[in-house]
């Protein structure tokens, strides 16, 4: 299978909690992230496709939440897409990314 993620990923565990709409927020903790999106080992019910919000700490904003597409599900969690993200974001998300040491 050819890889299609156009940034590159890092190893990072970081606690998450996750926003979905009707429901209430779960605890979840990324297993990778990119500048794109992350993968998120949980056991929480989602859907691929759903929309949700990834609440982490980005080191220039603190606790901030990112808009999210559900890309991808596995047994042992799901991988997610960043929505559209203004340039503090971006910035903040990209020194957090190259925090973690290369794969």
């Amino acid at each position: 299978m050819q890889e299609k993620r156009r940034h590159p990923r890092r190893r990072a565990r970081l606690p998450l909690k996750i926003h979905r709409k009707g429901a209430d927020p779960f605890a979840a903790e990324s297993v990778d992230l990119s500048v794109g999106g992350l993968f998120i080992q949980a056991e929480g019910g989602v859907s691929f496709g759903e929309e949700l919000e990834v609440e982490l700490e980005l080191p220039e904003l603190g606790l901030t939440r990112l808009p999210a597409i559900v890309r991808w599900i596995r047994a042992d969690g799901f991988g997610v897409q960043f929505g559209l993200l203004g340039a503090r974001h971006t910035h903040a998300l990209a020194n957090l990314v190259s925090s973690f040491p290369g794969n």
